[in-house]
């Protein structure tokens, strides 16, 4: 059975503990719980590298670490699942919660130990940013789906095709089951980690990490045509600056930011 390794940091700053996200994001910690001054980070054993990972946690900074099962895991998340709701737009719940209560739209999810449950502020932001734009009849690109969301989200906003791809197997496995469970139609999944060779798209979604999204920025470019929207998360409102620098010069413009707990989402239009 897969197993994977727990880590519980103690930090006296909020602050901290959202940096040591990000960090941990780029070197494949992908689950993530925050509960005042502890964060509890998850990886696959055999992802993990300890040199890079102390290279990141600082001296004074204590932690532990456990190995669990993936059994164990999930049952452990399940068990304290809770929905989300932003604001009255959409709703994120399991199939054994109760249907959410003046919700304009509704994500059932197969609750999984992965990032994109709409608990951490990044997805919160992106489905928040969602809402002003007009997913009807589009050609939606879902860069990094996760959890199928995103993607699941821009179907039931009328999109006319999604293309949902991540590197991750069992994102995709994940994926699959959520989409089942919102009975889409128009989502096509696929498993690969870049975008090269892609159709032209009208609205990209990329809730993902800054480093990833610099490297992928000029392929981003290459399947946006004039007033295609990108709609980009997953890194801290410190590198808002570089971010929109990057996107500025390859031909993007401004249009909206959005911030959350030290997290920032940015939707730029190709010009």
């Amino acid at each position: 059975m897969e197993k994977f390794i727990k880590i519980e940091i103690e930090s006296n700053s909020q602050e901290r503990l959202e940096i040591l996200i990000a960090q941990l994001s780029e070197i494949d910690f992908y689950a993530f719980e925050q509960n005042k001054n502890v964060l509890l980070a998850y990886i696959k054993e055999e992802n993990f590298h300890p040199l890079i990972f102390q290279e990141i946690v600082s001296p004074e900074e204590t932690y532990k670490s456990l190995i669990i099962e993936n059994r164990n895991w999930n049952e452990e998340w399940e068990f304290g699942f809770k929905p989300v709701c932003i604001k009255k737009f959409a709703g994120i719940r399991a199939s054994f919660h109760q249907p959410l209560q003046n919700i304009k739209h509704e994500v059932i999810i197969t609750p999984k130990m992965s990032f994109g449950t709409g608990h951490h502020a990044t997805t919160y932001l992106m489905i928040e940013q969602m809402e002003k734009i007009n997913f009807e009849d589009k050609k939606v690109l879902d860069f990094g789906t996760g959890t199928g969301i995103l993607a699941i989200l821009a179907e039931k906003l009328g999109a006319k095709s999604v293309f949902a791809i991540d590197y991750d197997e069992w994102s995709i496995t994940n994926t699959l089951e959520n989409i089942k469970a919102n009975n889409c139609k128009q989502i096509n999944l696929e498993k690969r980690d870049d975008i090269r060779g892609t159709m032209i798209q009208d609205v990209i979604l990329a809730n993902i990490n800054l480093n990833v999204l610099i490297q992928n920025a000029n392929d981003i470019r290459s399947i946006s045509q004039i007033g295609t929207l990108l709609l980009m998360s997953g890194f801290l409102c410190e590198d808002e600056k570089t971010i929109l620098g990057v996107f500025n010069n390859i031909g993007f413009g401004k249009k909206n930011i959005i911030k959350k707990n030290g997290w920032m989402s940015l939707l730029v239009s190709k010009n």
